[in-house]
């Protein structure tokens, strides 16, 4: 891994998404077939972010990709209210509690670690491996190439606006983050962010959300970072 990523970064940051967006698919599809969410998918990923963590760590590169503390990048608190707006969406239509507890449990686990595991990837490996030749370009670049990698739900049944809305807004967030990490010089408020909308998101109670409501949520989480972009 480390011979890969000192001879090409961004190939490297490629290949990291591929391989987890391969790995999680199949993951998700023989769970599916096994009958519990997610019962693959969870220990997959735990085993991903110890690979990732045990490599940046004998690389010396954890500080590098923002495994560290926060640099104070604003003495305002506004800084950070972006990162509890968007967590509103997924509690404020209340909760689906018909999930039963082992695919709650499983799917829990795998959301936080999916926070992670993404972050790491999209905003750690791909964004910097761009910023090398331009800052501008890696931010665009590195939050569209993470939208866009929300097309993968299709394959996992996920019907195609609701996917739509999910790139969209996705892309918008991953701006969003890409800020906040450039910022900070740390991923750990991306992540813990990521990892609570995430595994909220196990419990969206999606039949009492309306597809007008769905198309209001999904501006709200694109107007957000754009306010927070011009602020």
């Amino acid at each position: 891994m480390k011979r890969l990523y000192e001879k090409s970064p961004l190939l490297f940051a490629l290949g990291s998404i591929g391989l987890y967006v391969v790995l999680f698919s199949l993951s998700d599809s023989i769970s599916a077939t096994i009958g519990v969410e997610k019962i693959i998918t969870a220990p997959i990923g735990f085993i991903l972010c110890l690979a990732i963590i045990f490599f940046l760590a004998k690389s010396g590169l954890l500080k590098e990709f923002g495994l560290c503390k926060m640099e104070k990048a604003d003495k305002n608190n506004l800084f950070y209210l972006p990162l509890i707006l968007i967590l509103l969406p997924n509690i404020c239509f209340g909760f689906n509690l018909s999930v039963s507890p082992l695919e709650a449990l499983f799917g829990v686990v795998t959301m936080l670690l999916v926070g992670f595991l993404e972050e790491v990837i999209f905003r750690g490996f791909l964004f910097k491996a761009l910023c090398k030749n331009s800052l501008n370009s890696a931010v665009i670049i590195s939050s569209v190439t993470f939208g866009l990698g929300h097309i993968v739900n299709l394959l996992n049944g996920s019907e195609f606006f609701g996917t739509l809305l999910q790139i969209c807004y996705a892309t918008a967030i991953g701006f969003l983050f890409t800020i906040i990490f450039y910022k900070t010089k740390s991923l750990w408020p991306c992540i813990i962010t990521h990892s609570l909308v995430n595994s909220l998101s196990v419990f969206y109670n999606a039949e009492a959300v309306s597809k007008t409501q769905n198309i209001l949520v999904a501006l709200f989480l694109c107007v957000v970072p754009i306010l927070y972009s011009i602020y």
